[in-house]
């Protein structure tokens, strides 16, 4: 029974050659998924949604299998730029596709109100003598808005003209009798123009992330961030939040994996040195990879310090505890490395 199951068909060329790679570089190891996830530092499901085309790997991640396999890092990561720029078109085309759909939605809710009704044939007809004295006459054959023949105010007869004359004098003219479906038509207007204007904004909220998707709001001075003291409503799984996490483990916690991103990174020497940033705990911490026993590692966020270091021989990772941050550029990592040499995130 094969290993892996096959890619989805629906996956960008480069995208499923890039899954297709990252494969042969597991495979080549001999490592299962399990041991994939404790030499990376990167949870076992994000590794099988990685690996099965269902989520484009992080770049850091990317980074660490380089180093757990011997692959170079740079060829690797330069595959991983050409994936995930198809993977970003990708999406912008499933958001193209979304929002049509709202759009059609929207116009078929629309539909409902339906049309005014149509003029029946025996009145729509020309063998049927236009009516006098008080009611409009009908005029057949002219098209009027939505499907409804126009009318024309009724015109007295001779004789009720001289009648009106004698009782009270000339008057103004007579007011036009008001369109059938006039009210209707306003209505179906308004709740268009409504829905429209709702269906835009929707659209622009979604296609530029809504709160922000992790990108900084440039209206406002603030980052849209959560609150490092907030701990309610968190997702499934996340044990932690804001000051609540700091000191503490980010796998223990359930804030990798999904929720971890790398805010920033540098080489000092061999060892690659990263800023690792969860939105969702309010947290952040240090990460080297590449490293070798006495180096360390240590993450600051205003007075608050941690740090982590490598002990036993062989290890290439270390982390450190979490800081509680309010966004990525509040923290900042530097590494010692054992020949002496450091170097720190901007």
């Amino acid at each position: 029974m094969p290993r892996w199951k096959a890619l989805p068909d629906e996956l960008d060329p480069q995208v499923k050659e890039f899954a297709t790679q990252l494969r042969r570089l597991v495979d080549r190891s001999g490592l299962s998924v399990a041991a994939l996830s404790d030499r990376t530092g990167y949870a076992r499901t994000s590794w099988e949604r990685y690996l099965s085309g269902r989520l484009l790997a992080p770049k850091g991640a990317v980074v660490a299998l380089a180093e757990v396999t011997g692959t170079d890092p740079v060829h690797l990561t330069t595959m991983w730029e050409l994936a995930e720029r198809a993977w970003s078109r990708s999406e912008m085309r499933h958001d193209m596709t979304m929002e049509a759909i709202r759009i059609s939605q929207a116009r078929a809710a629309l539909g409902e109100f339906g049309a005014p009704p149509a003029t029946s044939s025996s009145d729509a007809g020309g063998g049927r003598a236009p009516r006098r004295a008080g009611s409009a006459v009908a005029m057949p054959g002219i098209a009027g808005p939505a499907g409804v023949s126009p009318t024309i105010p009724p015109q007295p007869t001779a004789p009720d003209a001289n009648r009106r004359e004698g009782a009270g004098g000339s008057r103004g003219p007579a007011t036009p009798a008001a369109t059938p479906g006039g009210g209707r038509r306003r209505l179906t207007m308004f709740l268009a123009g409504a829905v429209g204007v709702a269906v835009v904004v929707a659209a622009v909220l979604f296609l530029t992330g809504g709160d922000g998707g992790g990108r900084k709001n440039q209206g406002n001075g603030a980052p849209a961030t959560p609150s490092t003291e907030t701990s309610s409503g968190l997702p499934a799984g996340v044990k932690c939040a804001g000051t609540g996490c700091t000191g503490k483990d980010a796998e223990a916690m359930g804030c990798s994996g999904d929720l971890v991103t790398t805010a920033k990174t540098v080489t000092v020497g061999a060892t690659t040195l990263e800023v690792r940033y969860s939105r969702t705990c309010g947290a952040a911490w240090g990460r080297i990879t590449g490293a070798a026993q006495g180096d360390s590692v240590r993450v600051t966020a205003g007075t608050t310090t941690e740090r982590g270091d490598i002990t036993a021989t062989g290890d290439t990772i270390a982390y450190t505890p979490m800081v509680a941050v309010r966004d990525a550029a509040a923290a900042k990592a530097c590494a010692t490395l054992a020949s002496g040499r450091t170097g720190c995130t901007t």
